[in-house]
């Protein structure tokens, strides 16, 4: 029998079955339904939060030096291989657990979301301004890398792997765009998770 640890759907599949049986275990089956949808969305969202972040990080931290270095290396191996084979997978995570990541959150803020995004300034949010205002800083701040990724990253990078046609100058434009693109996603990633954090521990309000 083949181990299912040697799937990644299997693996990911197991890990949600394994989360739900304990949650069951704990809770038994009592709990109200938006109570339990609210914990949902928020444990999806922070799932495919870990997985873009985790991902842009890589990209910016590992992959991205390493394809430098390859190209300075006139006798080694060359990043060819990165490119054709670890590049487009890992974007496909990417691009796909950011929208995962926006959705989920914007799910568990339900009817907060008015508030939120608009920073608890409305009259009717004045109770809740110090909940809204650092956690609506990390929402737009989470917006704004989620149009990065799909406007400025991934048409890009489709140049530059040769997922669709461009001409050397467009690659070299395209390349410095997208690289631009994801190290400002780096770097607003940095203050979005210290609002997102602080909004539920009251660290700065």
């Amino acid at each position: 029998m083949k181990n299912p640890l040697d799937s990644i759907c299997k693996t990911i599949t197991l890990g949600v079955i394994l989360a739900l049986a304990l949650t069951y275990l704990i809770r038994g089956t009592g709990g109200e339904t938006d109570v339990l949808s609210h914990t949902l969305s928020r444990w999806i969202h922070f799932l495919a939060g870990i997985t873009w972040i985790g991902l842009l990080y890589y990209f910016n931290l590992v992959q991205t030096p390493a394809l430098a270095a390859a190209a300075a290396d006139k006798g080694g191996p060359g990043g060819a291989g990165i490119s054709k084979y670890v590049a487009p997978r890992a974007l496909l995570w990417f691009r796909w657990s950011a929208v995962v990541t926006w959705l989920a959150g914007a799910a568990y803020l339900g009817n907060s979301f008015v508030g939120v995004f608009t920073l608890g300034l409305r009259p009717e949010d004045a109770s809740s301004h110090a909940y809204f205002l650092p956690l609506g800083i990390g929402a737009w701040l989470g917006t704004i890398m989620l149009f990065n990724v799909w406007v400025l990253i991934w048409p890009n990078q489709k140049k530059v792997l040769g997922m669709m046609p461009a001409t050397d100058e467009q690659k070299a434009r395209a390349r410095r765009v997208a690289a631009l693109a994801s190290r400002t996603n780096m770097l607003l990633s940095i203050p979005m998770l210290l609002f997102m954090g602080a909004a539920h521990h009251g660290l700065l309000f």
